[in-house]
């Protein structure tokens, strides 16, 4: 595995008929072309009187008569092909035959009927090529339409699942690391597929359906290639957007086709990716596609009712969208097990850094130890894109083995973009080094913060400076006190240009952005507010792995609304008045944090100490 492996080997017969055909036509056209109009370009045409001139100068050597139409020889010219032709009056001159005798010309006098078959060759042959080219066309646009040389209109609703074998270069269970309560999961799967009397036996039923739930990057695919080869089973992997077509239908006559297919082969795998491109909440549509879609999720669902206990096939589905999911797709029997994989801890990141890395040479000077707790938040995905781009950087630069700086370049590159030196003029880098300093400052003063990792004025990505935190650790709850420091960070930018400069840009409005999102999330979701109480609302729920929120319908009244609002705009105005008074205190130190960056223009963790050594907070001089 992952190997894909056509249902026959080799070409199928239709497809060398069809190859066989497409040859003939071709051959047919050449035939046509050099028998027929290439010759007929050499011809010269002349008239009956430049035939009689000819004659009488002695320049002919043969003509061809047949009927009125003549075809002739000139005298010093091979007999390959004739060099002219013309056209007799209605009847044959004796004249111009005696002419020819007199000048010893030879004429052939050829009958005026030709053979039956090429009257029928030359009159169909044509008409039959054009009908046929129009034909072979079609079918070409149709397999292209429908995925495939074999999809033809007899095939159009054939499953389009891709059959995978095993084979020594799949993935197995080794090859995923950081999802080790996941692959505890799926090892009972394993177990039942390799040897299901055992189960059957004690009267146990497996899951039919296994959901796997978590953020894009995180291995759900990989996880499925990798059960189906610990398994050693027939793999059938499939995307949910593949079984919507046009015509209302079609996709539920593929999930047939593809579950009779799995049954034939049992015991196999069914892997449906992105399963809720079809598996979405019904009733929400109007006609159209979404008609199409949920015709499928009912074949879905009857499929997977259908299975008999002695039929020994699993579905695996993957999904970053859990909430929109029917619920009739999660009721026991179906899809009754759900897997989470959750973004890699530090452990796992580790881990999965020297899976990525088992046939990368690496320095002396690289610990994945430190990469991994620099990379708090990187899926699996990101960490395979972080290697690779190290790679590249150490590629670029001729080296032999990968460093501890390609490693930095990386994952600057990934987190904030590729730089852009020439993005900005002089009086910019003064404003973006105050803004950056105050963010910096900030969050080096307040205690409950991130520490401060690195901060630049180089522009990267769409940012035209960066200030990042690097967690000491991976977090999954948040208190009030860390929010509301977070807050001051995110002004911090806006209260450093209104201290050094008396008045504010236009580059803070991502972090106003972000600072009222916080904001909002603190009253609404988590009651973070006195005035408000312990109460939540629905409005600003987030996605539960994207982090995105989902617009959703007000739940509240709008006197509600109103006080969420004052609510938030309370929280900003604390935090910006706290910033103002905190820069304000250090002043000294913010000043020469500009003038530091705006020489040097990138400061790490330990220059930015080193700088501020007389002011240095006191919980890091604690620490």
């Amino acid at each position: 595995m992952p190997n894909s492996k056509p249902d026959a080997n080799g070409p199928q017969p239709k497809q060398i008929r069809e190859s066989y055909i497409a040859w003939f036509f071709l051959l047919a056209l050449a035939f046509i072309y050099f028998d027929f109009i290439q010759p007929s370009k050499n011809i010269e045409v002349i008239t009956y009187s430049e035939l009689v001139q000819a004659v009488e100068d002695n320049r002919i050597r043969q003509v061809d008569i047949r009927g009125v139409d003549v075809k002739g020889y000139y005298r010093n010219e091979a007999l390959e092909r004739p060099q002219f032709k013309t056209t007799l009056p209605a009847f044959v001159d004796s004249d111009i035959l005696l002419l020819m005798r007199e000048h010893e010309v030879v004429v052939n006098i050829k009958p005026d009927e030709s053979p039956l078959w090429l009257t029928v060759v030359t009159g169909f042959l044509p008409w039959l090529l054009i009908i046929f080219f129009f034909f072979y066309a079609s079918r070409a646009m149709q397999n292209r339409m429908t995925g495939g040389a074999s999809g033809g209109i007899f095939n159009f609703s054939r499953s389009r699942a891709r059959r995978y074998e095993r084979s020594d270069s799949g993935p197995t269970y080794d090859d995923v690391a950081g999802l080790e309560s996941a692959k505890q999961d799926l090892q009972e799967v394993v177990d039942y597929l390799k040897s299901p009397a055992k189960f059957q036996r004690l009267g146990a039923k497996m899951p039919k359906g296994i959901l796997m739930m978590g953020a894009p990057g995180t291995g759900k695919t990989l996880l499925a290639k990798a059960t189906a080869a610990e398994a050693e089973v027939p793999f059938f992997s499939i995307s949910g957007s593949e079984f919507i077509e046009l015509y209302v239908g079609v996709g539920a006559s593929r999930v047939r086709d593809m579950f009779a297919n799995a049954r034939k082969e049992a015991p196999s795998l069914i892997f449906i990716d992105e399963i809720d491109s079809v598996g979405r909440v019904r009733g929400t549509g109007l006609g159209g596609g979404n008609d199409e879609r949920e015709q499928t999720l009912n074949q879905i669902l009857a499929e997977m009712d259908g299975f008999e206990p002695e039929e020994v096939v699993v579905v695996l589905a993957a999904t970053n969208r859990p909430d929109v999911l029917d619920p009739a797709l999660l009721r026991p029997g179906r899809f009754d097990r759900k897997v989470i994989l959750e973004l890699p801890q530090k452990k796992a990141r580790r881990e999965i850094l020297r899976v990525h890395t088992r046939k990368t040479p690496l320095a002396d000077d690289v610990d994945l130890e430190k990469i991994a707790a620099m990379t708090v938040g990187f899926s699996g995905a990101d960490i395979e894109n972080l290697v690779n781009e190290a790679a590249l950087h150490a590629a670029r630069t001729d080296a032999s083995a990968l460093t501890d700086l390609d490693f930095l370049y990386a994952r600057d590159k990934v987190v904030m973009g590729t730089e852009r030196k020439d993005l900005i003029n002089v009086s910019e880098r003064a404003r973006i080094a105050c803004h950056e300093s105050g963010h910096a400052l900030t969050a080096l003063l307040l205690p409950h913060s991130d520490p401060v990792q690195k901060v630049s004025i180089v522009p990267r990505g769409r940012a035209l400076g960066v200030t990042e935190q690097l967690p000491t650790e991976d977090r999954h709850n948040i208190d009030e006190l860390y929010l509301k420091e977070r807050l001051q960070i995110l002004l911090g930018g806006r209260g450093a240009e209104k201290l050094i400069y008396g008045n504010i840009s236009s580059g803070a409005a991502n972090d106003l952005k972000e600072a009222t999102s916080l904001a909002r999330s603190m009253v609404v979701n988590w009651g973070m507010s006195e005035e408000m109480g312990p109460l939540g609302f629905r409005d600003g729920e987030a996605h539960p792995f994207l982090g995105r929120e989902l617009a959703e319908p007000r739940s509240y009244s709008e006197a509600t609304a109103q006080l969420i609002d004052q609510e938030i705009r309370r929280l900003l105005q604390e935090a910006e008045a706290a910033v103002l008074q905190l820069l304000g205190a250090h002043r000294d130190s913010l000043q020469r944090l500009i003038d530091d960056l705006l020489e040097h223009e990138s400061l790490d963790h330990q220059q930015i100490l080193a700088l501020l050594d007389e002011d240095k907070p006191r919980h890091i001089k604690e620490s």
